[in-house]
């Protein structure tokens, strides 16, 4: 890990509006050290001169706001290409085959999501094919689209755009996770037929490695300060506080501060986002997706993930007979990773967030990075639980021997799936900023539709000497 600085400084920063956008790399403006606005915690912070292996982070809740690597431009875009390398390599060479008493089949990556669509399942499939090749293989190429405009000094069509989307795609994208649910599946089958790893295997498994280190060595604040420098900052700021108060708020997307109209909404001067004090009803937003995924989390147990048939014999498994027969075969870490994904994470999942949104209306600074770090575990761990879809659509293409031996997708697989993506969208529908704003009078929840995602007045802008 690179250096960390902390960014406790309070100091008042009145720049000239007139001023043109800045160019060239962020440390060479250090007299015009620029502003960042957490979008965890809505601390208003001026980042400090960082060199190659240092982060700045917040001092209020520690999210990283920048990293700075060496060569930027060129590191990512090395690793985009040899990661979309190795994805080609992926799709086009055989990834696993199995044989069993004469009789085998082998499949290609792709397979794993047409079999899905004959087996009557179009919407796993798309599911699968989109985590898993199309949104990778679209954000490396904007990657490298990007990365080659820097480094001919000479912007690409629409790179604004497509700079703006790359944050988007990132949560998206799920290679990392259809290996682990590749070596499940073939754990699962290892003792039952003879399994052969194809090159595609492998290739696939460098092609997640290096989407992983091309989405690490991508650094935003330098990447959009190289392609369109940056605006001056608003006017009468004040560090060390919350941005909010003031009528700003720092972009989510490239990181710029922007002034807010008198709703609280606006638009980032640099990347066109749209902003907002705090995002429109949050709360209820969130809640609504947990209960949609609460609803179909029950099909999801209680109906099959899959159905096996073998010599004749068909039957249907859950996904708690799954890890019961797992661990009754020895299986045991299969099991657990079985378990803890399919499982734990998505019900720990369900009761964090509820107890989130149940505590913003009591929130307060003692326990604001407690409450801050259970959101981004959650945030994070929540896309591992699609491991049983991929076990499920890689079993479906490469077991398919007629009554011998053969899987088949059970009416579970679009549950859980849909259950997986509901309670992303929550987490991204909650906003961490609110776990820091002071709690609202009694009396508030009743005067407004917003409730607790009320944006704060103008009359808060009193809190900054308190805050300072």
């Amino acid at each position: 890990m690179g250096e960390r600085r902390n960014l406790a400084l309070i100091d008042t920063l009145t720049p000239d509006p007139h001023l043109p956008v800045q160019e060239g790399p962020p440390e060479a403006h250090m007299s015009r050290r620029r502003l960042r606005a957490c979008h965890e915690c809505d601390w208003l912070v001026r980042l400090p001169p960082l060199h190659r292996g240092q982060s700045a982070d917040c001092p209020r809740c520690g999210h990283t706001l920048s990293t700075r690597h060496y060569r930027p431009a060129q590191r990512s875009l090395a690793l985009a290409i040899a990661a979309l390398l190795a994805l080609i390599m992926a799709i086009s060479l055989p990834f696993v085959s199995f044989q069993i008493s004469g009789i085998g089949n082998r499949i290609v990556l792709t397979q794993t999501a047409t079999s899905l669509i004959g087996m009557h399942q179009p919407l796993v499939a798309i599911g699968v094919v989109l985590t898993t090749i199309v949104l990778p293989m679209v954000y490396l190429l904007s990657v490298i689209w990007l990365q080659i405009g820097l480094l001919r000094r000479t912007l690409l069509p629409a790179s604004r755009d497509i700079a703006r989307a790359l944050s988007h795609l990132h949560p998206w994208m799920m290679a990392d996770v259809f290996i682990i649910g590749a070596l499940v599946s073939l754990i699962k089958i290892a003792g039952m037929a003879e399994v052969s790893l194809g090159l595609a295997f492998w290739a696939f498994c460098c092609f997640a490695l290096l989407l992983l280190l091309t989405t690490q060595s991508l650094d935003a604040d330098w990447m959009w300060f190289s392609l369109v420098g940056e605006p001056a900052a608003p006017e009468g700021v004040v560090t060390g506080a919350r941005a909010s108060p003031q009528g700003l708020t720092g972009c989510p997307t490239c990181g710029l501060v922007n002034r807010l109209d008198a709703d609280g909404n606006g638009r980032c001067r640099r990347c066109g986002e749209r902003l907002h004090a705090r995002l429109p009803y949050s709360l209820q937003r969130t809640w609504a997706l947990l209960a949609a995924a609460t609803l179909l989390y029950l099909p999801a147990n209680l109906y099959p993930i899959m159905i096996t048939t073998s010599l004749g014999h068909t039957e249907p498994s859950t996904i708690i007979g799954g890890v019961i027969t797992l661990w009754q075969h020895g299986s045991y870490p299969i099991a657990a990773v079985i378990f803890i994904a399919s499982i734990l994470v998505p019900v720990s999942k369900l009761i964090a967030m509820a107890w989130l949104c149940l505590r913003v209306p009591r929130s307060d600074d003692l326990q604001g990075v407690s409450r801050t770090r259970l959101y981004r575990i959650t945030e994070f761990v929540g896309r591992w639980s699609m491991v049983d879809v991929f076990v499920v659509a890689i079993l479906v293409a490469l077991i398919r021997a007629g009554n011998l031996m053969s899987i088949a997708p059970g009416p579970a697989a679009l549950a859980f799936g849909a259950v997986v993506v509901l309670t992303m969208l929550s987490a991204m529908a909650f906003d961490p900023r609110l776990i820091w704003d002071p709690p609202l009078p009694r009396s508030g929840h009743s005067d407004t539709g917003h409730g607790d995602d009320m944006p704060p007045s103008s009359s808060d802008h009193k809190e900054v000497a308190h805050d300072l």
